[in-house]
């Protein structure tokens, strides 16, 4: 292995609907050139399926950043998963991978990559996505981030000098929002698109695919729904805005590419309140996930990340 290649490890973004790989120099934070590769994955699969396909798009990026020694892969994980062990977990979310359930990722992965030396490490989807994003753009210039993913769930983090802070006096209980409750449910079941979806149909009639389709319409109820989805939002994250006092508030997923429609309503409350933070939408929710999601193997952040992973 070349010393250049010796800087390099292997980041994947796990998605619900496909899997995406790149070879990550972990020194200078940037994805190699021409190692990044994406494969389908049908979520509901079989166990082997899944890791087949996973592995696909792995096999390719080690192939083509030419690391012949022991390969180091990181992985940006949805929950719920034990990041620790690398178990899967997912069970009864009706969403993603229940074929994986209970399934040990390092033990069971190892057959499928062509590479026989292999060393694992695993970080949350939402939270790698906020240790990336705090690498690159404004964000880069600030010391506390909140990250904030919107999707198919409702992902979160709190970034504190590039290290994600989940033990710390002034952020929720494991570094993260979704599980929290509010109005009737919890944060994941109002931030999500399949909120979206269903307040749509209640306000207006219309069964929409998806939230771009809501956007699209660009009529007083699709307005009347993200002006809703804004408010709720600044009411929600009202209480930890004011615990952390972050910086600035980085938004990343699908249902972002909608701010122009819910941020001004989500600014306004915030500032009514006396919080003044930037805010600045990301569309390098994948590329960060897998930058953060490499950055396991820098020596120095694994020190301080390692023991509040879990």
């Amino acid at each position: 292995m070349s010393s250049m290649t010796a800087q390099w490890a292997i980041g994947v973004d796990v998605g619900g609907s496909h899997v995406t790989s790149s070879a990550v120099d972990i020194v200078e934070l940037k994805i190699i050139e021409g190692t990044t590769y994406t494969v389908k994955v049908d979520n509901k699969a079989s166990k082997e399926d899944i890791l087949k396909n996973w592995s696909k798009a792995i096999n390719q990026s080690i192939e083509s950043s030419g690391i012949h020694d022991k390969i180091k892969i990181g992985f940006a994980m949805p929950g719920p998963f034990n990041y620790k062990t690398g178990l899967a977990m997912f069970v009864g979310n009706n969403k993603k991978y229940e074929s994986l359930y209970n399934v040990s990722i390092p033990n069971e992965f190892q057959k499928y990559l062509k590479s026989f030396k292999s060393d694992y490490r695993f970080i949350n989807d939402a939270t790698a996505f906020g240790v990336g994003v705090a690498s690159m753009g404004m964000a880069k210039d600030h010391s506390k981030v909140v990250a904030i993913t919107l999707g198919t769930g409702f992902g979160s983090a709190f970034i504190k000098n590039g290290v994600p802070q989940v033990n710390s006096e002034d952020v929720p209980m494991g570094g993260f929002m979704w599980d929290k409750p509010y109005k009737n449910a919890l944060g994941d079941d109002y931030f999500s698109t399949r909120w979206c979806i269903k307040r749509y149909k209640e306000i207006s009639g219309v069964e929409a695919t998806g939230v771009r389709e809501i956007a699209e319409a660009n009529n007083d109820n699709s307005r009347k729904l993200f002006i809703e989805f804004g408010s709720n939002m600044a009411e929600f994250i009202l209480p930890f805005l004011k615990k952390y006092q972050p910086d600035l508030i980085v938004l990343g997923g699908n249902v972002s590419k909608a701010s122009n429609f819910f941020l001004p309503a989500l600014k306004c409350k915030i500032q009514d309140e006396g919080i003044h933070v930037g805010f600045e939408i990301s569309d390098v929710l994948e590329e960060a996930a897998i930058i953060g999601s490499a950055k396991l193997y820098d020596s120095h952040f694994w020190e301080q990340t390692q023991n509040t992973i879990y």
